[in-house]
């Protein structure tokens, strides 16, 4: 099986769980570090998974780590890639890309220059619900794609996350937090988008916290927090979207697919699996799944581009990578720019919609 990928694992967070759990059942990923601002966290699950807890920039000086896995907040996503690529270490990086699409921009760059990977998430588009639905597209199930609605409506991670202050600030917010999990997903079904319309509010100034020890703080909203946009795909197809923290709940799907001959729901991109229907004209159907990895889950992005070659010569082998999150990124940077100044923006990225993933039992 050759050695396995050799992981230093950057914000022992919330997410970080999920990450740990996938890296202890594939063979191929390898934990070898924590590093956390909070030391007694790293401590805690480094000792839990079998690793070392160890400073940044201890880490960045080991040259037992293939690949820097950094699941910071938002805004140290820049800083914390830039350090690792510069200190040789590929990169794999939580969404978003990115704080901005400028310093998207420098990451990608640095990439380069340093001649290492850039990878980066969402990978739930690897799991079977995503890739099934991309199947009956690609097998013409729909005809031709013209349109997609994706949707997501939550009151706010206030109600369960103990921290959520960045959330609320800017790099967050349901487009930057939430918006990457269906704008990878549409990318991914429907291909690459060429420019955007928005529009964007904000209505609450403050959100209260709900849980945890710092229950009944006020954090204050700098970010808009209800954002919609009508997103033009080069292929011609159009999406609309509606992200939103101001809604108690929807009965909309989370993202449907329509076509010349019929139309798909495609299950919660910030998922893995679920159902994907179909209809043709004689009532919505289940599909069995038929493409994805059976058993993803966070960290499959990584294990992706490993599986796919890009550590073994080819560095653009692989889905989850930066070029799509930069993608990603500026298409959300363009809503938000487009709600603003009340105006189309184009989107001037642009990048191969991703391979598909066959049925794979991994």
């Amino acid at each position: 099986m050759g050695q396995p990928l050799r992981i230093g694992l950057v914000g022992a967070g919330v997410i970080s769980r999920q990450y740990l759990e996938t890296i202890a059942r594939l063979d191929d990923l390898e934990l070898v570090a924590v590093a956390d601002l909070d030391g007694s966290r790293a401590a805690a699950a480094a000792d839990e998974y079998g690793a070392r807890a160890v400073t940044v920039e201890e880490m960045l000086r080991r040259d037992d780590i293939d690949a820097v896995l950094n699941l910071t907040i938002p805004a140290a996503h820049a800083e914390t890639s830039l350090a690792a690529m510069e200190a040789g270490k590929a990169v794999y990086v939580e969404k978003p890309l990115a704080a901005t699409v400028e310093q998207g921009r420098v990451m990608l760059e640095a990439a380069s220059a340093a001649g290492v990977i850039l990878g980066s998430a969402p990978d739930t588009v690897l799991g079977t619900g995503v890739q099934t639905a991309r199947a009956a597209i690609d097998e013409g199930m729909i005809g031709t794609p013209l349109s997609a609605t994706a949707t997501m409506v939550t009151p706010g991670h206030e109600r369960w996350h103990p921290s959520p202050d960045f959330y609320y600030q800017p790099g967050g917010g349901p487009l930057l937090d939430m918006g990457p999990y269906y704008l990878t997903s549409l990318v991914t079904l429907l291909g690459p988008v060429v420019s955007v319309v928005g529009a964007a509010s904000a209505i609450r100034s403050e959100r209260v916290i709900g849980s945890g020890p710092r229950a009944g703080e006020r954090i204050p909203v700098t970010t808009p927090t209800h954002v919609t946009g009508a997103l033009t795909h080069a292929s011609g197809a159009i999406s609309t979207l509606l992200m939103s923290f101001d809604a108690l709940s929807t009965h909309a799907a989370n993202i449907e697919v329509h076509g010349t001959d019929g139309s798909l729901t495609v299950p919660d991109p910030n998922l893995f699996s679920g159902d994907v229907e179909l209809d043709t004209g004689s009532g919505w159907k289940v599909l069995p799944v038929s493409a994805g990895y059976r058993r993803a889950g966070r960290g499959y992005g990584l294990a992706d581009l490993f599986w796919s070659g890009a550590f073994a010569g080819d560095p653009s082998a692989g889905r989850a990578q930066g070029v799509l999150g930069f993608h990603v990124l500026e298409v959300m940077e363009a809503v938000l720019t487009a709600a603003a100044e009340g105006r189309s923006v184009p989107v001037t990225s642009t990048v191969d919609r991703p391979e598909a993933v066959l049925l794979d039992d991994r």
